[in-house]
């Protein structure tokens, strides 16, 4: 599973954050930041809900493998 997100899009209110708390963290600036392997200890179902939960649509989830 691959997560991407749009920094230049985010706006850093941290739903994501409070729906998948192992996947995305915020950064130093507040802006949100992917917890390195997190995918791996989130269901696919938390990681779908905390791209849906962004209020900006700054995320976004494929269903491919790393590097595929």
């Amino acid at each position: 599973m691959e997560i991407h997100i749009d920094h230049r899009t985010c706006a850093g209110p941290g739903q994501r954050t409070l729906t998948a708390p192992t996947v995305s963290t915020r950064d130093d600036d507040g802006y949100a930041a992917l917890v390195p392997y997190g995918e791996r200890t989130a269901t696919p179902r938390q990681v779908t809900q905390a791209a849906l939960s962004c209020l900006v649509q700054a995320i976004a989830v494929g269903n491919d493998p790393p590097g595929a």
